[in-house]
């Protein structure tokens, strides 16, 4: 008996897609018997064009949503028999069939009685030589996966015809078994709804094949036929929303009930592969997606459904699924293929960079290691580096973890509160030599300069062609003033801002195309902003103007600052609460006070008096004071004017923002220098410049790079000459520690003498009373606990606090008393005070020498103290009557419900942006379907095996 082909066309907005779909609907050289046409509530004129077409039943203004239920909405209205030998043929809009399609299908089909289902060969709409779709199936935990996709077609796979499941696209399907079966899960729309309906197909006891000579043009539908265009995002929610309705379908009754509940756990895990797989987005996907499968009420129908039809097992398909090593391989095949650049995608000439082996990069850095290692050798062998703003750190890494997130501070009499976030860096930083955490800072100190360098290097190579411009920008960072400057004064803070503010450039560019880059962004962004608080405002600005001049980029621009803004919260709301917001620009570390800097000192690179040490040199050399800032002048002129000359040759639109960055430094630098907020004894310390200075450097230095990349083959003479005037401006800074005339020095890693240090092993709570005679003639009282003050517990809350509490209204009434003879009973407030030691440093100054020598005749006629006497620090007393009572110490960081959370926030903000950091290999490009005549989409398809 002949069979009987009834022939279903259901379209929904593929007006474009239409008439090229009917005209080879009607070349069929073995016509359909009837035609069932069905318009699913088109708007753009697709039911007038069915309307017209010569169909033997049409079915407007259908409402169905999904291929499958307009599918089942037209068979209703058609009423058929379910005759043995009557079949469905499926297309949607985007369907053309070829003219012998029909026919092929059908001869595969009359030969093997036992087939339900058979499938045409897929092939891309524009592209007809391409396989868009040839066969489907399941991994070993049930992923669906296209068995061939975006091959050329070479006859390569038609050997293949026994199939696990075909695409809806084109599908002949028995009607007896489409009725029996209830057609496709209505449960899914769209994704996986023909893979399902073979899979119930296979379970019911038919076969389906693939016919190789049967083809059909496809645009992608019918899985996306009810959507113009579909995101990643959406084809990822789709994809798996798809899977884990089935995974619940398919189970056993006691595995089902595993697959509920391990739903948002799953969604978890697979969270935060997607951060590893650079795919944030798809995480909210992943949550709504476990929730909707959760409580959705689809998964009954679909197992009563199911079982109804049901006559085999599933080992009767286990042979059809693809293991896990054929994945991996049908992966990797597909990157490969993925990988080649095809003509309707030409490529663009290639951008050439400068090597960093062979164009002066590793010579420039080899240069820098050098002098760094020259300048800084008096450090060598050192376990620590102290003074200026420096000061050892924690003695164990435990110590130095102890100290961030919320809670107790040792700093003085003691206070609960927020960590500088700049904690966090030192912290990292010990680690890395958890044997002996101070020995980072001296390992530091020698890699300084050869890492300022690096990173300027391959800032400059980002934006260069030739091998000149980034030598020079390597050159320039390398040795910039400020950044010597800090060194040389222990502004670690600064040094720290200076080494990331080239990786911060180059990687906040790069985060417009890549979440990765936009991750290590944020984390460079809060270490900078952490090591130097004053660049924050200027950040934040070149912030906002990238994410102004890449708008389509913004999903991976904005959250470049949440590491750091969740780094700042808990400082943020102590210093407002104080209403003291200027306070949070105060520089991390030891406060100082240093010289005030005129505005044409910092125009010229310095951020102290003396012009980069120039002064110093023009006085030894007996020449008029104005000599030094007329060198330092002349030695700067050739970097300025490169600089400026950039905003007048070809490409002046590339150095506008560095001179705006520039412009920002500047500001920022003058505004630090006149910003007093931290207090050292009775006086009161401005921030520290050279952060400010150095965003000012970076951005002459990338002027000056827009400047040498234009000027061709005549840039010898002007890199050498800003090269060779950088050297020499460098070089009073660079001989300062040589020399014995830096802040910083070699340290044993104590800050109180070896005395104290020795007692306080073994008490980590005794403490020291320092008392500082001040300028004036006052005198200022600081306590130490156990070994002293390392420089990871120094608070910026403690240093720009106005009011007194008290706990330092008491130590200070301890400390006059001591300081004086009087009737106070000073052994029994600091036997409550577990004060074991006062110590009483050098004074500068006649005022503060007599204020320390009155102190010290009164310290001696203390019955209850004994004099040890001169130390390295100053002057040792001892009382010896300290017992075994100890002082209360607050919790640390894990001890109260705050602390618990404020560290976990920071904790889990700081892991997830690093995952998402992590670099990963190269993705595979597949095509999006789309609706439309334009080229689909790129986006990008992961391995949904979880």
């Amino acid at each position: 008996m002949q069979p009987r082909v009834t022939a279903i066309l259901v379209a929904r907005n593929g007006a474009g897609y239409l008439e090229r779909t009917l005209a080879a609907l009607a070349a069929q050289t073995r016509r359909p018997d009837s035609t069932l046409f069905t318009d699913d509530g088109s708007t753009d004129g697709s039911d007038s064009i069915l309307a017209r077409a010569d169909a033997t039943v049409f079915v407007p203004a259908a409402s169905a949503r999904s291929f499958g239920s307009a599918v089942a909405n037209a068979l209703r209205v058609a009423a058929p028999d379910g005759d043995k030998d009557s079949w469905l043929w499926l297309l949607a809009h985007d369907n053309a069939p070829a003219p012998d399609a029909l026919a092929a299908l059908l001869g595969a089909v009359e030969i093997a009685p036992s087939v339900a289902v058979a499938g045409p060969k897929l092939m891309r709409w524009q592209t007809s030589d391409v396989i868009e779709s040839y066969g489907e199936t399941i991994t070993t935990f049930g992923a669906s996966v296209s068995l061939v996709s975006g091959e050329l077609d070479q006859a390569q796979h038609d050997r293949h015809n026994d199939m696990l499941a075909v695409s809806a696209g084109g599908m002949l399907v028995r009607e007896s078994v489409w009725l029996a079966l209830g057609g496709f899960d209505p449960a899914l729309p769209s994704v996986d709804a023909a893979l399902d309906f073979c899979i119930r197909v296979r379970l019911a006891g038919h076969r389906i094949v693939g016919v190789p000579d049967a083809r059909v043009a496809s645009a992608g539908g019918p899985e996306r036929f009810d959507r113009p265009t579909i995101s990643a995002h959406s084809t990822h929610s789709l994809r798996r929303r798809a899977q884990l309705h089935r995974r619940l379908t398919y189970a056993p009754v006691a595995a089902a009930v595993f697959h509920w509940l391990s739903l948002l756990p799953l969604a978890f895990a697979r969270s935060v592969w997607h951060l590893i797989g650079k795919h944030p987005g798809f995480i909210p996907g992943e949550f709504a997606v476990a929730l909707a499968t959760a409580f959705s009420g689809s998964v009954l129908p679909s197992r009563r459904r199911l079982r109804k039809t049901r006559v085999l097992g599933w080992a009767s398909i286990a042979k059809l699924r693809m293991p896990s090593r054929e994945v991996r391989e049908l992966r990797a095949n597909q990157r490969a293929i993925a990988a080649v650049p095809t003509s309707q995608t030409p490529q663009g000439p290639e951008s050439t960079r400068p090597s960093f082996l062979s164009q002066g990069g590793a010579w420039v850095v080899l240069l820098a290691g050098t002098i760094g290692a020259v300048a800084f050798s008096s450090l060598f062998g050192a376990a620590a580096v102290s003074g200026g703003a420096l000061a050892p750190l924690s003695a164990t890494v435990s110590e130095l973890w102890a100290n961030v997130g919320f809670g107790w501070r040792g700093i003085g009499a003691g206070f609960d509160g927020a960590a500088d976030p700049f904690s966090f860096v030192l912290a990292l930083l010990g680690t890395l030599t958890f044997w002996a955490p101070s020995q980072s800072i001296v390992v530091l100190y020698f890699l300084a300069l050869p890492l300022a360098a690096l990173g300027a290097w391959w800032c400059a190579a980002r934006f260069a062609e030739r091998g000149w411009s980034p030598a020079v920008a390597a050159i320039l960072w390398s040795l910039a003033p400020p950044f010597l400057a800090s060194l040389g004064g222990g502004h670690l803070g600064a040094v720290v801002a200076h080494l990331l503010l080239p990786w911060v450039v180059l990687a906040t560019v790069n985060a417009a195309r890549s979440w990765a880059a936009s991750a290590a962004s944020a984390l460079l962004f809060a270490a900078t902003v952490a090591a130097a608080p004053s660049l924050a405002p200027a950040l934040l600005i070149g912030w906002l103007a990238w994410m102004s001049a890449r708008p389509k980029s913004i999903h991976r621009l904005i959250g470049i600052v949440i590491p750091a803004a969740v780094m700042f919260a808990p400082l943020v709301v102590q210093q407002a609460i104080r209403g003291n917001w200027l306070a949070l620009a105060a520089d991390p570390g030891v406060p100082v006070i240093g010289s005030t800097t005129s505005g044409w000192q910092l125009a010229l690179g310095s951020p102290v008096n003396g012009y980069s040490g120039w002064s110093d040199v023009a006085a030894g050399m007996g020449l008029h004071d104005l000599a030094a800032p007329v060198i330092v002048a002349a030695l700067l002129a050739p970097l300025a004017v490169l600089a400026l000359l950039a905003l007048f040759l070809p490409g002046s639109s590339r150095a506008v923002p560095a001179m705006v960055i520039a412009f920002l430094g500047f500001v920022t630098a003058v505004a630090a220098a006149h910003v007093q907020v931290s207090a050292v004894g009775e006086n009161t310390a401005a921030i520290w410049p050279a952060a400010g200075l150095s965003l000012f450097w970076l951005g002459l230095i990338g002027a000056v790079v827009v400047t040498l990349e234009v000027l061709g083959r005549a840039v010898v003479l002007p890199a050498l000459l800003v090269g060779a005037t950088a050297v020499v401006l460098a070089g009073p800074l660079l001989a300062a520690p040589i020399v014995g005339d830096s802040a910083v020095r070699a340290s044993s890693g104590r800050t109180l003498p070896a005395f104290v240090s020795a007692e306080a092993a073994g008490d980590s709570a005794l403490g020291t009373l320092e008392l500082i005679a001040q300028p004036s003639g006052a005198l200022a009282a600081v306590l130490y606990r156990g070994e002293g003050t390392s420089l990871d517990s120094q608070s910026t809350l403690a240093a720009t606090s106005t009011d007194t509490t008290e706990a330092q209204r008491r130590l200070a009434t301890l400390a006059g008393n001591l300081a004086s003879k009087s009737g106070f009973d000073t052994a029994a407030e600091m036997q409550k005070l577990h004060i074991g030691f006062v110590l009483s440093p050098d004074a500068a100054g006649d005022a503060a020498t007599e204020t320390r020598k009155r102190a010290g005749e009164a310290l001696d006629g203390n019955p209850s103290l004994t004099a040890i006497g001169e130390t390295s620090t100053g002057f040792l007393w001892r009382f010896a009557e300290l017992d075994d009572t100890r002082p209360a110490v607050g919790p640390g960081p894990l001890g109260t419900p705050l602390g618990v959370i404020v560290t976990l926030t920071q904790g889990i903000v700081l892991i997830i942006t690093l995952l998402l950091a992590v670099p990963t290999g190269s993705r595979r490009r597949t095509r999006t379907p789309s609706s439309q005549h334009s080229e689909p989409a790129s986006t990008f398809e992961e391995d949904d095996n979880v």
